[in-house]
């Protein structure tokens, strides 16, 4: 895939998706919240994209009434493509009580086969293995306004439009060094940490021997 041949655009949806939206069986997936902590801050966008370089943005409300986003996050036949899929996951699971499973995560894949780099930021991979460049400007923003600006939409739609061409390029670094496996494993665990995360368990090494 290509993303110089996609022309990258948007649409917002208001409150849920509709009912008949073109789906595949690869869906990038990323998340605007009123900040980091799921205790205290709340989901506000779900951004998807199927890779033809458009992003969907669901703004969701806060009764969290999206039964046809839901529905789509907890189909089991589509993986969800993250890019630090750890909070992600979370925030989903905190805010529209869905788990999202399958996983693959950027991010990971990145550690696994980046060696070469602590640099592992979604703008930074994309730069190195897809020549494109994103802007971080909008990444603090009050996503929690009832209406959005153009370059807050922009930003948020960047962050999904990339991750289907960065996924093959990772499974060739992964498949090249033996380490497919092991990304499997590490995403097949995020639910598991994500649940971790909401419990208590976040900054805890559970597999520590103290």
């Amino acid at each position: 895939m290509s993303s110089s041949l996609i022309v990258m655009e948007y649409t917002l949806h208001k409150g849920d998706l509709p009912a008949d939206i073109k789906t595949s069986d690869i869906m990038a997936v990323d998340t605007e919240t009123t900040g980091l902590s799921p205790l205290r801050d709340r989901l506000c966008l779900v951004q998807l994209s199927f890779g033809d370089g458009h992003a969907h943005i669901v703004q969701v409300n806060e009764d969290m009434d999206c039964p046809n986003l839901k529905k789509l996050l907890a189909d089991q036949d589509i993986v969800k493509l993250f890019h630090f899929a750890r909070f992600d996951v979370m925030m989903i699971m905190k805010w529209l009580n869905i788990v999202c499973e399958p996983v693959y995560c950027t991010k990971i894949a990145s550690k696994l086969v980046r060696t070469y780099t602590d640099r592992h930021g979604l703008k930074m991979l994309v730069s190195e293995l897809t020549k494109n460049d994103i802007s971080k400007a909008q990444q603090s923003s009050d996503w929690a306004a009832s209406e959005l600006s153009d370059d807050q939409l922009k930003y948020a739609a960047s962050d999904v439009w990339y991750l289907h061409e960065l996924k093959e390029k990772l499974d060739v670094m992964l498949e090249r060094e033996g380490r497919t496996a092991a990304a499997q494993y590490s995403f097949d665990y995020l639910p598991t940490r994500a649940w971790l995360d909401l419990t208590g368990f976040e900054d805890m090494d559970i597999f520590a021997h103290s």
